[in-house]
């Protein structure tokens, strides 16, 4: 969410008349987007805002913008913290930036965080970082009330933007030569609920996908988050149906403890959500499943986390995305301080969660291994312009010789070899 709103800005700019600049120090104005899911991304905003104050002291002219969720739960925190900036906005105050900007100019340093938004913004343009896959929000905010997480008060309630403007804005994207598309929301699994379509309250997630599918040339769509105690068989069918639906589903655990769950306010227990891996594994051939682990949350005892590891065992997830617990003010979570793991405990078995699942990942790739997949190159490689990189259906990975191909392409490739982490192939 946070990666779009940053193109959403850069478009937002170049629109204005502005040019992308080459670096940091030949730039006139920069804008530092932040997130504030752990608590060293508050710290590596301050951090990053003290270096930056060298930067804008060489150029009267230069302007320093702060946006994002930390912006939005600090407010003036933020201008108290470095004077030096000149705009300080939140997340409901993305399309007025060149607006706040010539504020700046006129009358000085402007600190403007709204508490809410009333109408989701669906024209504002972006600088895509992929020339081939693009990312577009359907829903921002979020309903529920987990007790670790900040997203309701930086963000809001749910609002759904209309399946019309939607489509309109994929087809768009389709017409400029995207072939991929990632749908954006909190809770993609409730998108809807608040438009009231036909009259009703009820989710429209899965008609949505059957609209998007229809789409010529578009090849593949993909979506996350969605939230296990919303995920209904409509949407695993739909993705089992659905031809450019790609085979991965994202469905986060956090805990496989029914004591932590509770303390999560998460909704489900450990039977239901595997249940709902069980549901994907049956409706999905050669599903893709990842999820999302916190480690040390407060009270968390050694069989909590022994649970946990069980979940990882049964579901055999191709990825795990696995965070340290970190208090954040105005959840519920920070004032379990009296629960609170100590580090040590939490650093231990945080390294045996990917001990384990670094296993277990290299299990579930190495199935790739002699078959022929779609590819979908998206870049060079990082280290070398003699391998490409993109991802097939099941989101992973995959290397390949740069040799006879390009960016965009859509390609058969036969897997050679896999790692923990990602797939090589080679041109069929």
């Amino acid at each position: 969410m946070n990666e779009h709103d940053s193109e959403r800005i850069a478009g937002l700019f170049e629109q204005d008349g502005m040019i992308k600049a080459t670096s940091i120090e030949n730039s006139d104005i920069l804008f530092v987007n932040t997130c504030t899911i752990r608590e060293n991304a508050d710290d590596k905003l301050y951090g990053t805002l003290g270096q930056l104050k060298v930067w804008k002291s060489k150029n009267i002219n230069r302007k320093l913008l702060v946006g994002g969720c930390a912006a939005q739960k600090d407010k003036e925190l933020v201008r108290n913290r470095a004077p030096w900036v000149d705009v300080v906005m939140g997340t409901h105050n993305l399309t007025d930036v060149v607006h706040l900007l010539n504020q700046s100019e006129d009358w000085g340093p402007i600190t403007e965080v709204a508490d809410s938004i009333e109408t989701l913004p669906t024209d504002a343009p972006s600088i895509r970082e992929s020339e081939v896959s693009a990312l577009v929000t359907i829903q921002i905010g979020c309903d529920n009330s987990c007790t670790f997480c900040i997203v309701p008060s930086v963000r809001g309630p749910e609002i759904s933007r209309r399946p019309s403007d939607i489509l309109n804005e994929v087809t768009k994207l389709v017409d400029s030569g995207i072939k991929e598309i990632t749908l954006l929301g909190q809770n993609v699994n409730s998108y809807g609920r608040d438009l009231k379509i036909n009259g009703k309250s009820k989710p429209y997630f899965s008609e949505l996908l059957y609209i998007l599918n229809e789409i010529d040339g578009l090849k593949r769509i993909r979506f996350t988050s969605p939230h296990p105690k919303d995920f209904k068989d409509v949407t695993l069918n739909a993705v089992s149906t659905l031809d450019k639906v790609t085979k991965q589903i994202h469905i986060p655990l956090q805990s496989g403890s029914d004591t932590i769950l509770r303390k999560m306010q998460r909704g489900y227990n450990k039977k239901k959500f595997l249940e709902k891996v069980d549901s994907a594994i049956i409706k999905i051939d050669n599903v893709s499943l990842t999820t999302d682990v916190i480690v040390g949350f407060p009270g968390e005892s050694e069989s909590d986390f022994e649970e946990t590891l069980s979940v990882l065992k049964y579901a055999k997830f191709d990825a795990v995305y696995m965070f340290k617990f970190s208090p954040r003010p105005g959840t519920k979570a920070a004032d379990y301080k009296d629960e609170f793991i100590d580090q040590d405990v939490i650093n231990d078995r945080f390294m045996r969660l990917k001990q384990l699942q670094t296993e277990i990942s290299h299990k579930r790739l190495k199935r790739f291994i002699g078959t022929t997949q779609m590819l979908l190159i998206e870049n060079y490689s990082k280290k070398t312009n003699e391998f490409m990189t993109g991802k097939i259906d099941g989101g992973h990975t995959t290397h390949i010789s740069s040799k006879n191909i390009n960016i965009g392409d859509y390609v058969t490739v036969l897997i050679n070899d896999a790692t923990p982490f990602a797939l090589k192939s080679e041109l069929v």
